[in-house]
């Protein structure tokens, strides 16, 4: 996936686990100095302010250049004629992932996904969930084929975090650079060394 230039990356955030990587795949983009839209659902906001607390929402907030409400159908990424780098959803309920592989369109983040489809712009569906049942398979594969790429929130433990801070960050790091952008500092794999 190639960075496209100055374009805003829209993020939307709904009500699975998972705000902690919300609020670091932000920070990240803040400190690349790129441009942040935001759609935050009712669940997400719920979940957002239990997982990360109220400090952890609000600095989300604060870092986004617009926040768009889930309900406001006539926003600007409910058109197509919109610009936009990319699309995150960060994290994506089965509802919502539901509701994108099957084009029905409830709110602005369903919306707003099904623009970036039929545009061909790049949708990232970050899912977190566990167990998977044969919909929720059947759902992944229904918005791959759409042309969404699925980015399971499975966060990989060979950088060694030290806390689940830092698991998320090198998380939202690995995510940001699947976007096309470039995160120094990132720990990379560099084989294994024997001793």
């Amino acid at each position: 996936m190639k960075n496209k230039g100055g374009e805003p990356i829209l993020l939307a955030v709904t009500g699975a686990s998972g705000a902690i990587y919300s609020l670091n795949f932000m920070k990240i983009l803040k400190d690349l100095g790129q441009e942040v839209h935001l759609i935050v659902s009712e669940a997400g906001e719920l979940v957002s302010r239990l997982e990360i607390k109220e400090d952890g929402y609000q600095a989300m907030i604060q870092m986004a250049h617009t926040v768009y409400k889930a309900d406001d159908l006539a926003a600007a990424p409910a058109s197509g004629s919109s610009r936009w780098q990319a699309m995150v959803i960060l994290p994506c309920t089965m509802g919502t992932l539901a509701s994108i592989a099957h084009g029905f369109s409830q709110n602005l983040i369903h919306r707003a996904a099904d623009c970036f489809l039929k545009e061909r712009r790049p949708l990232v569906l970050v899912p977190r969930e566990a167990p998977l049942n044969r919909n929720h398979l059947r759902n992944m594969l229904l918005a791959e084929e759409a042309g969404a790429s699925i980015y399971p929130a499975m966060p990989g433990f060979y950088s060694q975090p030290k806390d689940i801070d830092e698991m998320a960050s090198f998380f939202a790091g690995r995510l940001v650079e699947f976007l096309g952008l470039r995160v120094d500092g990132l720990k990379r794999w560099d084989g294994i060394i024997e001793r």
